[in-house]
């Protein structure tokens, strides 16, 4: 395998407390007693439509869900500057033989300027991040896109994720996937993918070398 496409919320960047903090904004908001990061671990999925609708226990309509999304945005926001690189980033990266690229689930034009602050930038053949208003759903046809951009044979590539979604996406393209543990994917839900799990960015660069 050649080419990595990384993860970027809870794989590189080590955000889950302002996830969690922001998740349970939305929970007070809601009338939902606030939860601990297992508890979020246990019931996250995608879409995140249905997955807070079976948190919070009510079919939620297109404004609630913009409601939703808004709150949990503004909160993490307030902690983003709190967050910092996972365990062996940017090191380990700089020392990646192949080629490697970037596919976040989170807004484009935050991501950018933000993986050039972190001082990443010149380590990607591409950064691609959401291109809409409101997000939470699936990342199997951005990583569709995100590889035929770069004309990547989807053979050659490993998608390096947190959750159970980056494994669906890497299945779905014919790709590879190895699951880190750093950020809200829960370990039997991703060990139930049948992919790879390992506990850091070293463990899963080691993996593949």
């Amino acid at each position: 395998m050649k080419h990595v496409v990384w993860d970027w919320n809870g794989t590189l960047l080590d955000d889950t407390h302002a996830v969690l903090h922001a998740v349970n904004r939305v929970c007070g908001r809601y009338g939902r007693a606030a939860l601990t990061l297992d508890e979020w671990r246990a019931v996250f999925s995608r879409p995140l439509i249905a997955c807070y609708e079976g948190l919070l226990g009510r079919a939620l309509s297109e404004r609630d869900w913009a409601d939703i999304d808004l709150v949990y945005h503004v909160e993490y926001r307030a902690l983003l500057d709190t967050c910092g690189l996972a365990t062996g980033v940017p090191d380990l990266l700089r020392t990646w033989s192949g080629t490697q690229s970037l596919l976040s689930m989170w807004f484009h034009d935050e991501l950018v300027p933000l993986v050039e602050r972190l001082g990443l930038a010149g380590l990607f053949t591409r950064v691609d991040g959401l291109r809409v208003d409101v997000g939470g759903g699936s990342k199997a046809e951005h990583l569709a896109e995100h590889l035929a951009r770069q004309r990547l044979d989807p053979r050659e590539v490993v998608v390096i994720g947190d959750v159970v979604d980056d494994a669906e996406a890497a299945r779905h393209v014919g790709a590879h996937a190895v699951l880190v543990t750093t950020g809200v994917g829960d370990r039997v839900k991703l060990a139930a993918t049948g992919m790879p799990v390992v506990d850091s960015i070293p463990e899963a660069l080691a993996l593949i070398a």
